[in-house]
């Protein structure tokens, strides 16, 4: 196991995967680390859909990656992915959370509407990049991807209940060279541009 600062510094999105499963025990650890990520008021509100094996991963790319797209689609890698993992915020849980007695003052227990932050999407964010830096010290690669216009399609496909919201999709697997990303070249703003101290 590393370090969490070497962790951190090998963390990339990995798009290209052997074709073989992961091995024993490493998906329990992942759903494990996405379940202690941070959540607001402990309310626990992110749920995962895991897609398992060639049978469930083909059937989210048969509603994602039209085959006539497929032929040109730059990642094949990608599909051979073993583990998809797609984490659902769960906006009411929040709301009933925060209308318990011991956050009742908030407001917030009012509705959806009354957060200024939809913190929902922020632990689920949470839970997503506890998968990320887990799969890195599994030895692993992952990538988490928008589901963009296929939301509703996944929804339908995979019975995602209408109160979840499905935020973003993780592969992860056993990672293969590949070529970085178009955003990857992108130079990381030095620390004086992103962090202020004292004051903006």
């Amino acid at each position: 196991m590393a370090d969490l600062a070497e962790v951190l510094r090998r963390r990339r999105m990995v798009r290209d995967f052997e074709d073989r499963p992961l091995d024993p025990g490493q998906l329990d650890q992942l759903l494990w680390a996405a379940r202690r990520a941070p959540s607001a008021g402990n309310t626990q509100g992110t749920e995962l859909l895991v897609l398992e094996g060639p049978e469930q991963t083909a059937a989210y790319w048969d509603v994602t990656l039209a085959p006539e797209r497929r032929a040109t689609f730059r990642w094949p890698g990608l599909l051979r992915a073993p583990v998809l993992l797609v984490p659902c915020a769960h906006a009411q849980a929040y709301v009933d959370r925060y209308g318990e007695p011991d956050k009742a003052a908030t407001g917030l227990g009012a509705g959806a509407d009354q957060w200024a932050v939809p913190y929902w999407h922020v632990d689920a964010g949470m839970a997503a990049m506890a998968v990320l830096l887990t799969a890195v010290d599994l030895g692993l690669g992952a990538l988490l991807f928008g589901l963009f216009d296929h939301e509703a399609a996944v929804r339908a496909r995979f019975g995602i209940p209408d109160e979840r919201h499905p935020v973003a999709t993780i592969a992860v697997g056993h990672p293969r060279p590949d070529a970085p990303g178009r955003s990857a070249g992108r130079i990381r703003r030095p620390a004086e541009a992103v962090v202020h101290r004292g004051s903006w």
